[in-house]
């Protein structure tokens, strides 16, 4: 395999990072115009997918080709379905409380707060985590079995977090389950398997440069920071301490996996 274009990639970087930045930007227009901040996470998919984009065009001619289109639409089609999913979920609601309870506090103009707090900060993370996407598309050598365990890994993600979130809608759409913990199907096996979705798909698109170490290396801290926020950050642990008051969801906690799928204990 012949070596990494370093220059290319680097050369790069500048322009994926205006991506997600225009991506947030824009956002942060319409969620003036709308009067809620929480549109920023429908931001958050679109932003990877433009990202990716913009990385494909740009190596042209420096990664192979086939790789290039892969690490692509792995991208794209998971943060548009992330995006479109979140929208719908949100359509017609008002601010999502998190963002509320934030800028609650906030000192002096609350949507200056946010867009430095909110927008510019998932912009950067943005760029960040989407480190081995970008770097994935200068690889020069055809793809490797590192390619297609990627994808795999990839792919049992992109089905738990998608499947995970159509059982969880189709749950709380029934007027019956209001007020219930949700403890069937995927979420018999984990407490969260939308974020064990997410884990797995991008440290499948990490797997995607694994072939090269140095490359490996120099993009190890995306999967890790979003391992971070999905288990420690602002996924299952923000949401647990939401969830714990709840009626039910002690005894769901004590039979449940907290994140890697596991069959459920006996009730």
């Amino acid at each position: 395999m012949s070596g990494f274009p370093w220059a290319a990639f680097a050369g790069g970087l500048a322009a994926s990072a205006a991506a997600a930045l225009g991506v947030m930007l824009v956002t942060f227009v319409i969620a003036l115009g709308k009067g809620v901040h929480r549109v920023v996470d429908v931001a958050w998919g679109i932003a990877f997918a433009a990202v990716a984009v913009v990385s494909y065009v740009l190596s042209a001619g420096e990664g192979d080709d086939g790789r290039r289109l892969l690490v692509t639409v792995l991208t794209v089609v998971w943060g548009l379905r992330l995006a479109a999913h979140i929208g719908l979920r949100g359509r017609g609601r008002g601010e999502d409380p998190r963002y509320e309870a934030m800028l609650a506090k906030a000192p002096g103009h609350r949507d200056l707060y946010a867009l430095r707090k909110v927008y510019l900060l998932q912009g950067a993370l943005v760029w960040l985590i989407s480190l081995p996407v970008q770097a994935a598309q200068y690889l020069t050598g055809p793809p490797t079995w590192w390619t297609w365990a990627g994808t795999a890994l990839w792919a049992v993600g992109f089905v738990f977090e998608a499947v995970g979130d159509r059982q969880l809608v189709r749950f709380t759409s029934d007027p019956a389950n209001r007020g219930r913990i949700m403890d069937r199907g995927l979420w018999s096996w984990t407490r969260h398997p939308n974020y064990f979705g997410d884990f797995c798909v991008w440290w499948g698109l990490f797997l995607l440069v694994c072939e090269q170490p140095a490359v490996a290396g120099a993009t190890l801290v995306a999967p890790v920071v979003m391992s971070f926020l999905l288990i420690g950050g602002s996924g299952k642990a923000l949401l647990e301490r939401h969830m714990a008051q709840r009626p039910g969801y002690a005894d769901y906690l004590a039979r449940t996996s907290g994140f890697f799928p596991w069959p459920p204990r006996g009730r």
